[in-house]
């Protein structure tokens, strides 16, 4: 599958939405939805990633579909163990499984007891080294900022559990807040909208489609100064007759649904910099903000958070695989990544 493991180092983005695996000189080898199918009747496991989230809303009884990570931590220990030992099976063959270093991002609400259950799995696959790395730290550096150095940079990790905003400087994190409003309750925001202001019961799926086709934390406007609309068509349950229903949305709608989280997200970016001491506010008011993860590509976002901070904010790169990248690059020099990691795990 891959001729790789010269180099023996993996990063691994365990997020809430998706996992993510790097191979180093193989770059993202894994991208998949982070759920698992289970058959309660035999205890086994029936598929993972993309697979299993095909079966959210459609598995019988005997069939459990879960999404093992909550909100930023870990709900279901054996699921998540299950899970990940078959993203690893995937992305690497068995018989190159040995001696080899990980990096893994990890939910800034991760404890130490969850820590020590994702070292365990991962070591339990052959795993020499272990790193457990807090995700914004991790996006940082796959975004290619300069965490070493003595002036300041902030970023803003939008996940699908929660959103990790952090300001870092020599290597360390200076200041950080961690909200559970991110890529879920985005979709949540846009189930419960959908169903107070169009009488329409819509399923995650469709949320997650509505707010990538339209979703937008402020509208654009056009020459003569109007908004400019876009809509799709969604399709769901009628709230009042049972039936089957398809209307337009637009991105004015989502715009709505969104906002509450939209605030909370800027909120918590303030807050961020009021616990940051001055020589360091000073840094990020010239030199900005960055947003990864795959909420902060929410159309606009950048612009309606430079509106309200006065802050310049400008998108990774590599966004949705900042995590990934920065988990796979921390490992080129293993005595920083010492120095970045929260847990070490070495056999």
């Amino acid at each position: 599958m891959f001729n790789l493991f010269s180099a023996k180092d993996m990063g691994i983005d365990l997020g809430t939405a998706n996992t993510l695996i790097y191979i180093k000189d193989s770059g993202i080898v894994l991208n998949e939805p982070s759920v698992i199918a289970m058959d309660n009747r035999r205890s086994v496991t029936l598929a993972v990633g993309s697979e299993a989230k095909d079966m959210i809303g459609k598995a019988p009884s005997n069939i459990s579909v879960v999404r093992p990570l909550q909100d930023g931590v870990i709900s279901d220990f054996d699921r998540t163990a299950d899970m990940l030992k078959a993203f690893i099976e995937k992305a690497v063959p068995s018989t190159k499984m040995k001696n080899f270093r990980v990096a893994v991002g990890v939910p800034s609400g991760v404890t130490e007891v969850e820590k020590r259950a994702v070292e365990q799995t991962v070591r339990n696959m052959g795993a020499s080294e272990v790193y457990i790395l807090e995700e914004p730290m991790a996006a940082a550096i796959g975004a290619g900022m300069d965490v070493d150095s003595s002036t300041a940079c902030m970023i803003a990790d939008i996940g699908g559990g929660t959103t990790d905003i952090a300001i870092i400087a020599l290597g360390g994190i200076v200041a950080s807040t961690s909200i559970r409003h991110a890529g879920d309750k985005f979709n949540d925001a846009i189930i419960q909208y959908m169903r107070k202001r169009h009488a329409l019961l819509i399923g995650e799926k469709t949320a997650e489609y509505l707010k990538i086709q339209v979703g937008a934390a402020c509208l654009d406007i056009d020459e003569n100064g109007d908004e400019i609309i876009k809509t799709v068509e969604a399709s769901g349950r009628d709230i009042i007759s049972g039936l089957p229903k398809t209307l337009e949305v637009s991105n004015r709608d989502i715009m709505i649904a969104l906002q509450e989280s939209v605030d909370m997200i800027i909120d918590g970016i303030k807050s961020t910099i009021e616990k940051a001491p001055p020589e360091i506010a000073a840094d990020i008011a010239s030199s900005g903000m960055l947003l990864s993860g795959g909420g902060g590509l929410i159309h606009n976002l950048d612009q309606l958070i430079e509106k309200r901070t006065g802050m310049k904010a400008t998108i990774a790169e590599s966004a949705y695989e900042a995590v990934a990248l920065g988990t796979g690059m921390s490992l080129n020099n293993i005595e920083k990544l010492k120095i970045y990691a929260t847990s070490v795990n070495k056999r």
